[in-house]
């Protein structure tokens, strides 16, 4: 996968709303909708940065915009810019969809 410099040892943490269309920017969507999935599962993350050799780690812990509750999130390496490696997953789990669906 030929993304640009090499990252060794550094990480991005994955929340499903940072790829969620159906959330709005002012509550955590990192990307533009049109490169994000509606509802992602945290599985569906971990199997796509899985597909990707992105080394997904799943991880409870809280997320930041609703501390109250504890969440799900999954660490994967970074191989791009933070925005880059969340298009990656986003895309490739649309691809699993599209997959799974025939």
């Amino acid at each position: 996968m030929a993304l640009g410099r090499e990252r060794k040892g550094k990480r991005v943490v994955v929340w499903p709303s940072y790829i969620d269309e159906s959330i709005p920017r002012s509550m955590g969507r990192r990307i533009s909708k049109s490169k994000a999935v509606r509802r992602p599962t945290v599985e569906e993350i971990r199997v796509a940065a899985q597909a990707l050799n992105l080394n997904p780690v799943v991880e409870q812990s809280r997320y930041p915009r609703a501390w109250w509750e504890v969440q799900a999130r999954v660490v994967v390496d970074k191989v791009a810019s933070k925005r880059r490696v969340l298009e990656l997953i986003a895309s490739k789990i649309a691809e699993l969809r599209r997959a799974h669906a025939r």
